[in-house]
Formats: C-alpha cells, structure tokens, sequence
C-alpha cells in the first residue's frame, strides 16, 4: 500500500554558519573517579561566518563541561553573537564529544587529542531578538564541532 503524504519533505542537512570560537584555559573544578573532570571553559572571543550571516563571538560566555570516568563529555555552552547588521542572538549548545577507549586517560587528564579522533556533536538552540532571524527559532540544527587546542570549529546545519 502506497501512501501519498501531501508536501512531504525528505529530511536533509543544509549548513547555514560557522563559527570559531577563542577559548580561554579551562578551569577544573573537581575532578574524582566516580563524577568525571568537571571543568568551565571561559569563551572569549570568535568570528561568525555564513550565508548572509557574518559577526563576532561576544566575551562572556562559557562552555560548561563533565568529562565522565569513560572519557565521555557531556557539555553545555552558553554564549552570544553580533552579526555585522547590529542584531545579537543568544546560543544555547549542548552536545557530547567522544573518544576511543584507548585516548580515555589522556582526555581525563586534560590532555589534548587529535580532533579526528573524536566524536563531537551538539544540538544548538537560538534565542533572537531580531524579525529577520525568526527562522532559526522556527527549525531544528545540528552542530558538527571540532576541538582545537585554543579554539573551537563549529559547524551549524539546518536539519530540512
């Protein structure tokens, strides 16, 4: 049996924006073998660029991170942007990063690891105070991210 579903539309990834953030060293709050490495990661700067969309990282933010005794992080950052055309929108990022079995101690220890190593993802959400960017609070984004030593790489995709 065939169904036909009016306007249906199949699912697909369009990338929107990047954005590279300037991070700060991250701060260790506690660390112990049963919670993971808790640690704050001060965000300090960046560039916006995309489709339409060019700007800066704004100070201030923070990406809040649990790294787990597996070497699993979860994270959660919290930051803003200015687009060159005067208006701001507010990120809320959540995602996990992961590694093989064999780079877990390295990664609890703070370590630096190779970023193709890893599998970093998260599910952003936007806050905007501007008509013409309505249509981010309206659709679904996936982020595909990339660790470097003192920045962070992300990639943002409208899910279609």
């Amino acid at each position: 049996m065939t169904t036909n579903v009016p306007n249906e539309k199949h699912a697909g990834l369009e990338e929107v924006f990047k954005i590279f953030i300037e991070v700060d060293k991250p701060i260790v709050v506690g660390q112990d073998d049963v919670v993971g490495r808790r640690q704050l990661i001060p965000i300090l700067s960046g560039e916006v660029i995309g489709k339409g969309i060019k700007g800066v990282v704004l100070p201030g933010g923070i990406d809040s991170q649990i790294i787990r005794p597996d070497g699993k992080c979860e994270l959660s950052a919290r930051y803003a942007i200015q687009l060159e055309d005067g208006a701001s929108i507010y990120i809320e990022n959540n995602g996990i990063r992961t590694v093989p079995s064999e780079y877990v101690e390295e990664v609890k220890a703070g370590e630096f690891v190779d970023p193709n190593l890893y599998y970093f993802r998260t599910v952003p959400h936007f806050e905007v105070y501007d008509e013409r960017y309505r249509w981010m609070m309206n659709h679904l984004f996936i982020c595909s991210a990339t660790r470097l030593p003192d920045k962070v790489e992300l990639k943002f995709y409208k899910v279609l």
